[in-house]
This record gives structure tokens, C-alpha cells and sequence, in this order.
């Protein structure tokens, strides 16, 4: 599970239903049917009329991505593999890879080993991935934007229901003692319109496109490796080009292992 959205789900909720109970607001006021049908149902429909169907076919795919690990190579597991294949190919030539191939479980990766172990030229193979890149990128700005409009259209609609509310509590003044609670009533939909808006659907839409720049940015660097390989570039020439997508956290701690493998490999050689 994705442990961030999970707590801020979790934050969200026991944020709101504690601040009821420190300013007495009793929790039976959110047992509103009319409320709820309005933000969930009138959410739902806004976003209905504003999306086509093929897009909102994949709501529950994108749902599951927020709340669950996304599962990507480590960037210093790649930067190492990249290596090992450098050595590889500059010793023994690109079609040595063949052997490899069937490891590689991503398939943009196990596309791109595939174009340039069938020796296509480097612009080709360029090209291909960079656009392969560009129609994820702008399938995953259509999802995140999905949730966007959500987070637009639930606080205004919040607004619609507190208004149907007070209608309908100004419809009935001759019940004196029930008007307090009418009121308080219709504003129960404009709190869960700005709930839903800025606590779920804005947030999910930015976490959606976090991840998706990460992805991009992942496999921006998938092509710099394979460009690079098919080049002939020496090993130390990959890890410092790949480096730059690293933090400095993450390059510390490449280096440190990097260090500890050859001081590994130097007394190996001394022993023997």
C-alpha cells in the first residue's frame, strides 16, 4: 500500500470529525442522505458530463495506483544494470545482450533492448521511445485531470446543497424549534463538498501527476541508458550520465556501494 495516502486519508477524516466534536457539532448531523447524494452522486454526474467514456473507464485503474506502491525500477539498480551491460557490449558486442533480453521484466525497457539489439538506427529508436513516452505522459494528465475537475465541482455544489437546505428550512418557520437544526443541516453539504474537493479529489489529482513526472523522468532515463549502450560509451561514462537523475542522497549511497564493491573485489585479488 501507498503508506502517504493512506495517513492522509486517515489525517483528513480525523481532522474533520474532531474538530465537530471540540466545537460541538454533534457527528448525527452527518447522517444526511440529501447531502451525500448531492456531493457524491452530483460529483459523479458533473464529472460524467465532462469527460468521454474512455477515459472514465479507467477511474478505478487510477484509484488503485494512489493507494497502492508504485512499482518502478530502483534508479540505482538501473544505473548498475546499464553498467553491466556497457561491459558487456564494448567486450563483447551488442548482440550479447540476446542473453539478457528475457530478464528484463519492464517492457518500455524490453522494447528499447529489442530495437537496438536488431540494430536500428539510434535516431529510430530515439524517436520511438521519446513518443511512446509523450502518449503516456498525456493519458496520464487526462486520468489526474479527471479528479481535478472533481475537486472543482464538489465545493459548488456544496454551495447548491446548502441552498436546497435552507430552502427548505425557511419553507417550514413555523416550526420555530426545529429551524436551528434545518440550518445546521444544510450546510452539512457544503462541508463535505470542500471535504471531498480539497481533501481527496485535488490531492489525489497531484499525487497522480507526482507519480506520473517520476515515471517520465524514469524512463527518460531508460533511454539515455540504451542510447548510450548502443553507443559504446565506457561504463564509467553511463553511471555519470544516469547519475544526474539521482538525488544527492541516492548518489551518496550509490558511491559508498560502488567503493565497498571494490574494495571487496581488491582484497578478493589479494587473497588469490
Amino acid at each position: 500500500m501507498e503508506k502517504s495516502s493512506i495517513i492522509g486519508l486517515a489525517l483528513g477524516v480525523i481532522a474533520v470529525l474532531s474538530s465537530m466534536v471540540l466545537k460541538g457539532a454533534h457527528l448525527s448531523y452527518l447522517n444526511n442522505p440529501a447531502a451525500i447524494m448531492i456531493i457524491l452522486v452530483g460529483t459523479v454526474a458533473a464529472v460524467f458530463m465532462a469527460f468521454p467514456m474512455r477515459d472514465l473507464k479507467k477511474v478505478g485503474k487510477l484509484l488503485k495506483i494512489v493507494f497502492t506502491k508504485q512499482k518502478l525500477i530502483d534508479r540505482k539498480e538501473l544505473i548498475a544494470m546499464f553498467m553491466e551491460w556497457a561491459m558487456i557490449t564494448r567486450r563483447e558486442g551488442l548482440l550479447a545482450l540476446e542473453n539478457r533480453v528475457e530478464e528484463v521484466k519492464d517492457p518500455f525497457l524490453y522494447e528499447g533492448m529489442r530495437m537496438i539489439i536488431d540494430g536500428n538506427d539510434q535516431e529510430f529508436v530515439r524517436d520511438v521511445l521519446l513518443e511512446d513516452i509523450a502518449a503516456m505522459e498525456e493519458r496520464h494528465k487526462a486520468g489526474a485531470q479527471i479528479f481535478s475537475q472533481a475537486g472543482t465541482y464538489a465545493p459548488t455544489l456544496g454551495v447548491l446543497g446548502a441552498v436546497i437546505g435552507l430552502i427548505a428550512a425557511l419553507a417550514n418557520l413555523q416550526e420555530v424549534d426545529q429551524l436551528a437544526h434545518a440550518v445546521a443541516a444544510a450546510f452539512v453539504a457544503t462541508m463535505l463538498g470542500i471535504f471531498t474537493g480539497y481533501v481527496l479529489w485535488h490531492p489525489i489529482a497531484n499525487k497522480l501527476k507526482r507519480l506520473s513526472k517520476y515515471e517520465v523522468e524514469t524512463k527518460l532515463m531508460m533511454v539515455e541508458g540504451l542510447l548510450s549502450i548502443q553507443s559504446g560509451i565506457s561504463t564509467i561514462a553511463i553511471q555519470q550520465k544516469l547519475s544526474v537523475f539521482l538525488t544527492p542522497e541516492e548518489r551518496e549511497e550509490m558511491n559508498r556501494r560502488e567503493a565497498a564493491r571494490g574494495e571487496a573485489e581488491r582484497a578478493q585479488i589479494s587473497e588469490a
